[in-house]
């Protein structure tokens, strides 16, 4: 009976070990680590674990589309109010195509619900790493996604996340902000009117160029006044030789460079250096426009985390907007300043100092006045000088100091464990099989988010 109950055991530890291995390989296969899936359109997007392509021992997260859809994995991170992230995965991708181009869309990293992202991968392209940087602002939990699709357009191909992981700096407080002044050249660009389509073929002139840089001096002295010094400015100016060929569009705003509508000119340069806010400076003529507003600028963009800006310089030789001259116009470099603050108006509001809006002037009692326009407006505003209901409002003097986190912020950074961690061991696998079977599955993190904020000026 004895040799009978040992050989019973050694059956029994047998059929465990083969279970714990089928356990581990169906974990291994199934288990997606308490992610969730997200899509445009429900059902087109397949998402999963892949034993053959792994860039590392553990499975890769994979997502597929065979026809065009807006498709992300996600995951909720608990995160410190205020304080600068950096996710950091390596990437693989195989037939990624938008829907539409030009396009902003691929594959990236992102936060949820927002226009945070990393740069946008397609086509078909091995192993690299990608490095996605942003400021948890006022929020103390986000849903950090890896996608497939686009907040524009949607994709067909396959994506393959791997090594994911999460580090930790404190906000850098850096009240120097870098500017990118990119003076596009050439346009010519189709547009549409009334039914008619008119082919739009501009040259900037020599006057728009000096005009351009002679306005960007001006931005860093009065930014910099205008704050009551809490900011320093520098910046350069770039000359783009490329010709503009293409323009996006939305019932508000007509038509406007969207950042799509010139990365392939202006990446080789953001790579190569850190930036925290782009002008993009172009013509066009303003009868053509097509919007309900003929606006001076845009602002309120964002492309790569940073604020991303239009300067629409107009065709009339007689137009003053930006042109120094003692009887117009003294302040020539206010669309510059007002794009920019669009910027620091998002920004306001979302580190949780409050929200005042930049266009509401005539609510507080403020005028556009001879030669110099708003700038008392924009003075107060900034220094938080305005009287409302006995007390002073306006921008918070913070802001100056949260410039956008930089991949240079995280030279000695502090890596968050356990957040992107694959399980480990028995009880962990068992535990994340069990979290991994409840995959959810939402398009809300998609739908809500689908056009750029823009404010016109």
């Amino acid at each position: 009976m004895k040799i009978i109950g040992k050989i019973f055991n050694v059956i029994l530890y047998i059929i465990l070990i083969v279970a714990i291995i089928k356990i581990y390989g169906y974990y291994k296969k199934n288990t997606m680590n308490d992610f969730y899936k997200a899509e445009e359109k429900q059902g087109l997007s397949a998402f999963g674990r892949d034993s053959e392509v792994k860039y590392s021992n553990m499975y890769s997260y994979k997502i597929e589309s065979e026809k065009y859809n807006d498709a992300m994995l996600a995951k909720t991170v608990n995160v410190d109010k205020n304080t600068s992230y950096k996710v950091s995965c390596m990437v693989k991708t195989e037939n990624v195509i938008p829907e539409k181009n030009p396009s902003d869309s691929g594959v990236f990293v992102c936060i949820a619900d927002t226009f945070e992202k990393s740069k946008s991968i397609v086509g078909t392209n091995d192993w690299q790493l990608i490095e996605f940087t942003f400021n948890s602002k006022n929020r103390n939990k986000l849903d950090i996604g890896f996608r497939l699709g686009g907040n524009e357009e949607n994709c067909t191909g396959t994506a393959w996340f791997s090594d994911i992981s999460l580090e930790k700096v404190a906000t850098n407080r850096d009240n120097e902000w870098n500017f990118a002044c990119f003076i596009i050249q050439n346009t010519n660009v189709s547009i549409n009117k009334n039914g008619m389509t008119h082919q739009i073929n501009l040259q900037m002139k020599q006057t728009d160029i000096a005009n351009t840089k002679s306005n960007m001096a001006r931005f860093k002295t009065s930014a910099e006044e205008l704050s009551n010094y809490n900011m320093k400015v520098k910046y350069d100016v770039i000359y783009i030789n490329d010709t503009l060929t293409t323009l996006s569009y939305d019932q508000d705003n007509g038509y406007y460079v969207a950042p799509k509508d010139v990365k392939k000119f202006i990446d080789k340069y953001l790579e190569k250096k850190e930036y925290d806010h782009i002008f993009i400076v172009f013509k066009l003529e303003d009868e053509l426009i097509n919007s309900q507003t003929d606006w001076l600028g845009l602002g309120g963009m964002v492309y790569n985390g940073v604020g991303f800006s239009n300067i629409k310089v107009p065709i009339s030789v007689n137009n003053f907007t930006y042109t120094y001259n003692s009887f117009y116009n003294t302040f020539p470099e206010e669309v510059f300043l007002h794009e920019f603050l669009h910027t620091l108006e998002k920004n306001n509001k979302d580190y949780g100092y409050g929200e005042i809006e930049l266009h509401a002037y005539n609510y507080y009692g403020y005028k556009e006045e001879e030669l110099i326009g708003l700038k008392n407006w924009y003075a107060d505003y900034m220094q938080s000088n305005i009287s409302y209901n006995n007390k002073k409002i306006g921008l918070s003097k913070e802001l100056y100091s949260l410039t956008p986190p930089q991949l240079s912020d995280f030279k000695y950074s502090e890596k968050v464990e356990d957040v992107f961690k694959e399980p480990e061991g028995v009880i962990e696998v068992i535990k994340s099989m069990f979290s991994g079977l409840k995959l959810k599955t939402t398009n809300s993190d998609i739908e809500e988010v689908k056009n750029n904020e823009s404010f016109g000026f």
